[in-house]
């Protein structure tokens, strides 16, 4: 059982985006739920709309992308070469 360092450091790149990305969905979610409070007139309401829909989406990316640095990092470190 040997690691693979070349997708060893691929993994760890991804990992720090993977934190980048654990920080910035939740404060633009955050964001759009503060937009809400602030925006009440027709026009400006749908950029809060759209702000928590970026929101979401990100955090859903987050998630995704958060299963696939896992996948290759397990597979970095448990190959069988």
């Amino acid at each position: 059982m040997s690691t693979d360092t070349n997708l060893l450091s691929k993994g760890l790149i991804r990992l720090g985006i993977l934190v980048f990305l654990f920080i910035a969905s939740p404060i633009t979610i955050t964001m759009g739920f503060k937009a809400f409070d602030r925006f009440t007139e027709a026009p400006k309401i749908y950029f809060a709309y759209l702000i928590l829909v970026a929101g979401c989406v990100l955090f859903m990316y987050t998630l995704y992308f958060a299963f696939k640095t896992f996948a290759i990092l397990r597979k970095a470190i448990f190959t069988d070469n």
